[in-house]
């Protein structure tokens, strides 16, 4: 029969046993936590894709515009500029004919202006002169609560009255906060308040690219 003693050192051994299993950072329990909050990132268009997406769209833009006649493309800055000038582009590669396009910095129409700071960074806006009577086309990167749109149609109002406006976008990600809706898409994707759609073009970025970083925003 055991004693005491006996029973005393194999309850010891049982407990120096189990220190020597220390809790590191690489224990699953830690590491599944760490995981969960890493932002994670998926490419939704790469360069051949976006280039796909472009040229689709530039054919539903003339579709929509019943021609070129009267169609003017001015893109948002930033990346709705660049945009804008691929699919002028490519409507002149089909067409023939030269498509007039400008820019708009939206950022002294936006209805969140007191929340960007005292000195807020002016974009250059420029357009083809009076824009009565013509079609004009906004295009944009994302399209999200269309709170953005809603300053572009304000800010265009101030150059003349257009005999229609529509809209075109490379991406659109759901989430309106305003009656907004986009003639041309070229990717529809589903998205969460606290994801982050990334668009980068070769033009300003090296490279063209879309992506979305799903919980970017804790």
């Amino acid at each position: 029969m055991e004693n005491w003693g006996s029973k005393r050192r194999c309850a010891a051994v049982r407990v120096n046993r189990r220190r020597r299993t220390p809790l590191t950072l690489g224990s699953p329990r830690l590491t599944s936590s760490l995981e969960m909050s890493r932002p994670e990132r998926t490419s939704i268009l790469d360069a051949r894709a976006l280039s796909r997406a472009l040229q689709r769209m530039a054919v539903a833009v003339i579709e929509l515009a019943h021609g070129t006649d009267d169609l003017v493309l001015i893109g948002i800055q930033r990346r709705g500029v660049e945009l804008a000038e691929r699919i002028a582009k490519l409507i002149e590669q089909q067409e023939g004919v030269l498509v007039p396009r400008g820019a708009l910095d939206i950022t002294l129409y936006r209805d969140d202006l007191q929340t960007v700071g005292p000195k807020p960074v002016i974009g250059e806006t420029r357009l083809p002169g009076d824009l009565t009577g013509k079609h004009a086309v906004i295009v944009d990167d994302v399209l999200y609560t269309g709170r953005t749109v809603r300053a572009a149609l304000d800010e265009l109002a101030d150059f003349g009255r257009p005999k229609r406006i529509s809209l075109c976008v490379l991406v659109d990600r759901g989430g309106r906060e305003l009656p907004i809706q986009a003639d041309v898409v070229g990717k529809v994707v589903k998205t969460g308040p606290g994801d982050v759609v990334e668009v980068q073009v070769a033009e300003l970025d090296g490279r063209d690219q879309v992506d979305v970083v799903r919980g970017a925003r804790q």
